[in-house]
């Protein structure tokens, strides 16, 4: 089969309540492309009926390419699995539990002939999302963008299309602890957004609990910025002052005879406080260098287990 202009990259996690409509749906929409197609499904160590759906699926349709990882190695990774993998000049990525549209890639693609290098999809709204995911969303992203130095579009998940050039610079970037959309808003390029109505999964339950998605919004925030760096040392030498000046009151006091200590509890206190405040420094400091430490190892940032639809199967 000759390269194909269109790359789909989708990670899969126990998805196999979703997977046969999402070979319905999108294979009906590869159909209506001007180009030929190939669909990388990532398995990213699922441990119920996925795998064997996706063979299946494979053996129906051949466009449909499997790449199984050895292991759970995360959404962020199992997206750069397909990415590395892809061929096509455009490369779309989206995840397999439908909230995003498939039918939603045509306007993208039409953005992309126009010259768009990036075409990231806007979350109108978030159907079936929690009040309380809403919330912390919201704020998630608005604090964001204030403390990175790029311009990182709100309420913009992995949902794009990605031109091959930007493909092969975005290839270059291994560190890894990754947050795909800001190393995306990071490169630059022509970047554009469209809108979309973010529709309810199809079916299962999500695969971003609040634990994941709290070590994404780490991730998030050290990965492009040293501001919280920042933040500590400012915050640490307020600190330093007041307490300089707490010490220079109690010496007068003292020498003045208007005060005298009496007990213990305001040292406790004090001292409480401020052990606190070394036990965050040093925990953020901390959290920085256990970055480099795993960047120094340079192990690969996924082991692949099994190949189906490639020229070199394993």
């Amino acid at each position: 089969m000759d390269e194909p202009k269109y790359s789909f990259v989708i990670p899969i996690y126990n998805e196999e309540e979703t997977l046969p409509e999402l070979k319905k749906r999108l294979g009906a929409l590869l159909e209506r492309l001007d180009g030929s197609s190939e669909v990388i499904l990532v398995d990213d160590g699922s441990d119920d009926k996925s795998y064997s759906i996706m063979l299946d699926i494979h053996q129906q349709d051949p466009r449909f390419k499997i790449v199984r990882l050895s292991r759970n190695f995360g959404h962020q990774i199992a997206i750069t699995t397909g990415m590395d993998f892809s061929i096509g000049q455009a490369v779309i990525i989206l995840d397999a539990d439908l909230q995003d549209p498939p039918e939603v890639i045509l306007k993208m693609i039409e953005r992309w002939e126009e010259g768009f290098e990036i075409v990231y999809a806007i979350r109108e709204n978030r159907e079936g999302e929690t009040w309380f995911k809403r919330i912390t969303a919201s704020v998630f992203y608005r604090c964001l963008r204030k403390l990175t130095e790029i311009d990182i579009p709100s309420n913009v998940g992995d949902f794009r299309l990605v031109d091959r050039k930007t493909i092969n610079v975005f290839k270059t970037m291994r560190e890894s602890n990754r947050y795909v959309r800001g190393m995306f808003s990071w490169v630059g390029f022509k970047q554009t957004g469209i809108r979309y109505m973010r529709e309810k999964r199809f079916a299962g339950y999500t695969k971003y609990p609040l634990k994941k998605m709290l070590k994404l919004a780490v991730d998030a925030i050290i990965n492009f910025s040293t501001i919280p760096l920042r933040l500590v040392l400012g915050f640490g030498f307020v600190i330093a002052g007041l307490s300089f000046f707490i010490g220079i009151t109690a010496i007068y006091l003292r020498l003045s005879g208007v005060y005298m200590i009496r007990g213990w509890t305001s040292l406790v206190v004090l001292v409480s406080f401020f052990s606190g405040i070394q036990l965050i420094v040093v925990g953020m400091l901390g959290e920085y260098v256990s970055r480099i430490y795993l960047e120094v190892k340079n192990r690969p940032l996924y082991i692949v287990s099994n190949l189906h639809g490639f020229k070199k199967d394993e």
